[in-house]
């Protein structure tokens, strides 16, 4: 059947993305994927500062074409009335204007939420920021790295008696702070369907890290029961539950928890008198860990890969980018998808939420810096 965009679950949604680098534009990238009409307000000289980062295609980052897919860009100087202006009257038609300022900010610049509101009772205002609108540490500046310290997580990552370690992913910008946007964005939206109102929504990247931790956190809260790095269930305190290197000098990653995985695991590396260990206490299940990485150092990947082919042991290969976007599970589920942009083919990582019947959809490149300004602000005047 022919796709349509009225078939999009967000096509009348207007959307005025304010914010720059990852959180802010991940959560409006998913907005647009489902049809949302995003537009990007930024500043003229330097627009988002994602533009300039390394590697590029033609003159902005490949991490900006990833992050601004099917949106518009307006150019506004917001520090200036004209700007100021031209901006306010852009809210009128809006329907979500979403920033990730440092609170404050938008206050100074007198386009705060209780300004915008008066404009236009029915706008949803989403602010993510590091620490809340809130707080003591509400305007104080951090990165992903601060948020998930701060939050506990960073305590908790890396192996027993080593230092911390930092994750290959942006935890609060994205788990913490993205995924509850667009959550509090949607509520809203429903939520206006009812009132007729909209509202300001306080996204704290801290605090969304905080809502992580529903496998450690609670031990502490109801039975003050303290987590140490490297020694919860989940990460380093299990044999049955861990990453083993291979001879070849890959890596093999065991998720064998339940005791049907763990049978299985056991007897194809040929050792099923450890069947019994799995549940046993701390002293034995690093032993035991010794004795399965002893077992793992005498044969390759691919050798382990094919003893557990069609075996239900919870056993995977831990993939570099190369094979995993040539992997047929990803290829199978579209998670990789490419448009031409000015006779560039861009590659895009693919959209991970799947609706039967109004699926998202990469429709556009993203846009050139001010590319939509003169359609946006003529169109607006009217």
């Amino acid at each position: 059947m022919k796709e349509v965009e009225s078939m999009f679950p967000l096509q009348s949604i207007r959307v005025l993305d304010l914010s720059r680098l990852l959180p802010g534009p991940f959560c409006t990238m998913l907005l647009a994927d489902f049809g949302a009409e995003v537009i990007k307000i930024e500043a003229p000289d330097l627009g988002d500062y994602a533009r300039h980062y390394e590697p590029k295609i033609d003159e902005n980052s490949v991490m900006f074409h990833s992050l601004n897919r099917n949106k518009k860009s307006v150019t506004l100087d917001l520090k200036t009335d004209e700007g100021k202006d031209q901006f306010l009257q852009m809210v009128g038609k809006a329907d979500v204007v979403v920033e990730s300022f440092r609170p404050g900010v938008m206050k100074r610049l007198g386009l705060d939420f209780p300004v915008l509101e008066k404009i236009n009772p029915r706008l949803i205002y989403c602010a993510i920021s590091g620490y809340g609108q809130t707080g003591p540490y509400a305007e104080m500046p951090g990165h992903d790295i601060n948020y998930i310290s701060f939050a506990g997580l960073l305590e908790l990552m890396g192996e027993k008696d080593g230092k911390p370690i930092v994750p290959a992913v942006q935890v609060a910008d994205l788990a913490g702070g993205a995924y509850p946007a667009v959550t509090g964005i949607l509520l809203a939206l429903l939520e206006r369907e009812k009132s007729g109102k909209g509202q300001f929504i306080d996204i704290s990247m801290m605090d969304g890290v905080i809502s992580l931790l529903q496998s450690t956190l609670p031990n502490y809260l109801m039975k003050n029961i303290p987590s140490k790095r490297g020694e919860q269930m989940l990460s380093g305190g299990l044999a049955c539950y861990e990453v083993y290197q291979t001879k070849d000098g890959r890596w093999l990653a065991v998720g064998a928890l339940e005791m049907k995985f763990w049978r299985v695991f056991c007897q194809k590396i040929g050792k099923p008198e450890w069947i019994a260990l799995l549940n046993e206490q701390d002293e034995v299940q690093y032993k035991l860990k010794h004795d399965i990485q002893t077992v793992m150092y005498t044969k390759t990947l691919a050798e382990w890969m094919d003893i557990f082919e069609d075996a239900e042991a919870c056993v995977s290969p831990v993939l570099n980018f190369a094979e995993l976007v040539n992997h047929p599970q990803v290829q199978a589920r579209k998670m990789f998808e490419a448009i031409e942009q000015d006779g560039i083919p861009v590659k895009h990582i693919g959209i991970p939420i799947k609706l039967s019947r109004t699926p998202g959809k990469i429709r556009a490149a993203a846009p050139k810096l001010g590319e939509h300004t003169e359609y946006y602000l003529n169109q607006d005047k009217s």
